[in-house]
């Protein structure tokens, strides 16, 4: 399946991963649920959902330090 996943303020990748989960998504773009939620269509899914839309955007819950 291929997820373009948009990292709110930051980049946007293109990723190609058999059934991944939301959570599956987070990690290949470098971040984990502690950091960052997905988004479809405005609304935070489960990180152990399974990815369904072909677009999702990231945003990062924590930054800087």
């Amino acid at each position: 399946m291929r997820v373009t996943v948009e990292v709110v303020g930051e980049a946007t990748h293109t990723v190609e991963l058999d059934a991944p989960t939301y959570g599956d998504l987070l990690r290949e773009v470098g971040l984990n649920h502690h950091e960052a939620t997905a988004l479809v269509d405005g609304r935070p899914v489960p990180e152990d959902a399974p990815a369904d839309a072909e677009r999702v955007r990231v945003l990062r819950l924590i930054k800087g330090g």
